[in-house]
């Protein structure tokens, strides 16, 4: 025990080591450990959010999840493009390629500044039109369109937050990241009630309060982010001679970011279908889903984290020539993963009716909060697997394998299960819920099968 706290503490002040050599357990928990803390501290927005937002009805914390499943589309560009930027960057760190890893992250984030910055002018335009699409009502609209404009039309503070924090995962410097979501959230916590309910000399903005604050906090972390790069003070350090596109190295970043893309749009896009189905049973069944998946994000982003830890390790190794320490690697991150995730589960299914109790006290809402949280906890233990298999996958640059696996797992599997769960059986929202699991568990298990087979070991970056 003593020598856990000895590398949690190591792991937190940012470790100098090589992470090509050496015991793997070590290295997993090295990586691991802010790489927990950051997805930990990224999951704190929408939490945060939802606990302000709560307090002002039913329709703002609705309008939260329906913008919620339309900026998927966004965080699908972030982490596409972050698939894309720690495999090479990891590969070229595990090359010892400093110039090269600095290449790849210049053409990462141009490519995301770029792609951001035409999503933020038609989202911020068609706000409303968009929420609509996805079912929201005329009272929602009223009251609560102005959270979805700003969030849309600001989507690039999120964009290279989650880009520049892949960068820094790749490179092994995963404390650096951890302090970035630090910040971030400090200024969302601070901010949110400030703008929501107009504390001191803040405005009060209502809901539209809460998207201001996020983007505010998220902003100041990637002003840090892009200085901490071009300083120095990280393994990957970006000179003004890096800043030029190089054509070679932005068509590898542009084609295993694009497969990252589709890879996480099919699974992403997936819960918007999920969210069709469940606004079709009211706008209670809609606020309890919003409140229950995101208790639920707030255990699987930090199990992320271990997943990316297993991502930068394949990279590395395959890097250094050591295929085996790579799958070595993964099965002990997935281990790790397995109990991590597994307690939490265990959490959730018990402790439900309390932990919703914190967000909601409206009897309705909170019956569909609680089923969301005990049906979808239980398939915790195999999804923990899955998500350390399919980043593996992904560090190793073999993108196509869990972009088909997910395409099977989620559209041909999990959506048309939750319409006939939930409608043609008659479950209702719980049908939908029920559906989350299965596919879950579907997908370690065919992931676990391919993995074995070996194939993503002969994948070049």
């Amino acid at each position: 025990m003593r020598r856990f706290w000895q590398l949690a503490l190591e792991s937190l002040r940012g470790s100098p080591r090589d992470f090509t050599v050496g015991h793997v357990g070590q290295a997993v928990v090295l990586l691991a450990i802010p790489m927990v803390i950051e997805m930990g501290m990224e999951s704190l927005f929408a939490v945060v959010d939802v606990f302000f937002v709560s307090r002002l009805g039913a329709d703002p914390v609705a309008m939260v999840g329906l913008t919620e499943s339309i900026l998927t589309i966004v965080y699908t560009v972030a982490m596409g493009l972050g698939i894309g930027a720690t495999a090479i960057v990891a590969r070229r760190i595990g090359e010892k390629d400093d110039a090269g890893a600095a290449e790849a992250a210049v053409q990462a984030i141009g490519l995301g500044l770029a792609i951001s910055m035409a999503i933020g002018v038609a989202g911020g335009h068609y706000a409303a039109e968009l929420v609509t699409l996805m079912g929201a009502t005329p009272g929602m609209l009223e009251s609560s369109v102005g959270y979805a404009r700003v969030m849309l039309a600001g989507n690039a503070t999120v964009t290279l937050l989650f880009l520049t924090n892949a960068i820094f995962r790749g490179a092994g410097d995963a404390a650096l990241a951890m302090r970035m979501l630090m910040v971030s959230n400090g200024l969302n916590i601070v901010l949110d009630p400030c703008l929501i309910f107009g504390w001191g000399p803040f405005p009060e903005m209502g809901i539209t309060g809460a998207a201001v604050a996020t983007n505010i906090g998220r902003g100041a972390a990637v002003a840090v982010q892009l200085w901490v790069l071009m300083s120095g003070r990280s393994r990957v350090r970006i000179a003004r001679r890096h800043w030029a596109v190089v054509p070679g190295v932005m068509w590898t970043v542009c084609r295993l970011s694009g497969v990252g893309f589709l890879q996480i749009l099919i699974d992403t896009s997936s819960w918007i279908g999920l969210v069709r189905v469940i606004s079709s049973f009211g706008a209670e069944a809609m606020a309890g889903y919003t409140i229950g998946i995101r208790t639920v994000l707030f255990a699987i982003l930090p199990a992320w984290g271990l997943s990316n830890a297993a991502a930068t390790m394949v990279g590395q190794a395959l890097g250094a020539g050591k295929p085996e320490r790579a799958e070595e690697a993964v099965w002990t991150a997935g281990r790790y993963n397995a109990v991590f995730l597994g307690l939490l589960g265990v959490a959730f299914f018990v402790w439900a009716t309390e932990i919703v109790a914190v967000f909601t006290s409206d009897g309705p809402v909170a019956g569909h909060a609680v089923d969301c949280l005990q049906i979808v906890s239980a398939g915790f233990l195999l999804f923990a697997y899955g998500l350390v298999l399919t980043q593996a996958f992904n560090g190793a640059g073999d993108t196509w394998t869990p972009t088909w696996i997910n395409l099977g797992c989620f559209w041909v599997w999990q959506v048309p299960l939750a319409w006939w769960l939930a409608i043609d059986r008659g479950l209702g929202p719980r049908g939908v819920y029920l559906a989350i699991t299965i596919a879950f568990s579907t997908l370690a298990v065919i992931s676990a099968i391919i993995f074995r087979r070996g194939w993503w070991k002969t994948r070049r970056v």
